[in-house]
């Protein structure tokens, strides 16, 4: 599968390990997680990524990574995991929280879910994006998510329906983006 994606501004590095089978060499190439990934998602790996575009225009790339234990849609609690979104234009934050909002509701999230409340925490916590600018979400099982803009820490939301809800927006078999959700989710099975 070809590498689309290396991100300098993420500390993201090419290795290549070179491994003998039989008599013809291998060659297995891999992304390295970024150090604040590697942190939060200890031996996370790449399960895949893609890009999201709007009438055509690109907005960001994505990459999904998981650790040892993959991701299971039956069962996101199992595990840590990442999103990075690598933005291809300029957005304010408000908009990027109002947008969440928007898609979380769309996904199904429960329609008693304390939208007004999620809204005004992700305002506090994300800022404004320009070209370049990478927003990488931790989902942390049983306790909520944690955000970084280009690997310094913005800040938590410490509310499990929260992360369920936010991360749904692309991982849901409801996304309004199946196409991204197939390529993040490509590789993210427990190997």
């Amino acid at each position: 599968m070809p590498i689309r994606l290396l991100s300098v501004s993420l500390l993201t590095m090419l290795t290549v390990n070179s491994a003998s089978s039989n008599s013809s060499d291998a060659l297995e190439t891999r992304i390295a997680a970024p150090p604040h990934v590697q942190r939060a998602v200890p031996d996370a790996r790449l399960a895949g990524q893609g890009s999201f575009r709007w009438f055509g225009l690109l907005v960001y790339d994505a990459q999904f990574w998981v650790g040892p234990q993959g991701y299971q849609a039956s069962a996101p609690d199992i595990a840590p995991f990442a999103l990075d979104l690598h933005y291809a234009r300029s957005l304010d934050s408000d908009s990027i929280a109002e947008t969440s909002i928007e898609e979380m509701k769309k996904v199904g999230t429960p329609g008693d879910a304390p939208y007004d409340r999620w809204l005004l925490q992700m305002k506090g916590v994300f800022k404004n994006v320009v070209k370049g600018t990478h927003i990488t979400g931790i989902f942390l099982p049983n306790y909520g998510a944690r955000f970084f803009l280009d690997g310094k820490a913005l800040g938590d939301i410490a509310d499990p329906q929260f992360s369920h809800a936010f991360f749904s927006i692309w991982l849901s078999p409801k996304t309004s983006a199946p196409a991204l959700r197939k390529k993040l989710i490509a590789d993210a099975e427990q190997r």
